[in-house]
């Protein structure tokens, strides 16, 4: 098991779970964040970037501008964001509302969150977009693979926020649900 220093101070155990959901969050985050940065830009010209065409029967998406924002930003930022969280334990006052309410840290939370948007995004691909891709049961295998591994019983247990501990925003008291 890997270590590393709790917001305390204290050494704590990562279990292969919680390892392996950083490690898929990382993975995530760089190849999103790039597709995204491609997409959004168009950077790489019509041999990168998917045709034009394949926008006229998505509704309300008119440019890769948008999708390559939702990719690089909302996929990419975030699951780095998330892997930093979940691999430091990372507590922040703003996220503690979502501390308190689950019993774990944020980070669990954002990752169930980013594997069922993983999902989504996929089968919405799938729906929208005339030409299947092998990025799209890799990506999706990621997503599942994302959710599966943050509901797990090591990887709840590992993130599980000790109650009365959650960061508060200055003159609320921590509370538990």
């Amino acid at each position: 098991m890997a270590r590393v220093t709790g917001a305390a101070g204290t050494k704590q155990s990562h279990p292969r779970e919680v390892r392996a959901t950083v490690g898929l969050l990382l993975f995530l985050g760089v190849t999103a964040a790039a597709g995204g940065f491609v997409m959004a830009t168009g950077l790489g010209g019509e041999q990168v970037r998917p045709p034009r065409e394949w926008l006229d029967g998505i509704p309300l998406v008119s440019s890769w501008v948008v999708p390559g924002l939702v990719l690089g930003l909302g996929f990419g930022a975030g699951s780095l964001v998330t892997a930093w969280g979940m691999a430091r334990r990372l507590r922040w006052p703003w996220l503690g509302r979502v501390e308190r309410r689950t019993g774990e840290h944020w980070s669990w939370l954002a990752a169930v969150v980013l594997g069922v948007g993983q999902v989504v995004w996929i089968a919405l691909e799938l729906v929208y977009l005339p030409a299947v891709s092998w990025f799209q049961p890799l990506y999706g295998a990621v997503g599942l693979a994302l959710v599966v591994l943050a509901l797990s019983r090591p990887a709840r247990a590992a993130l599980r926020v000790p109650a009365g501990t959650s960061p508060a925003p200055a003159g609320v008291a921590a509370q538990t649900f």
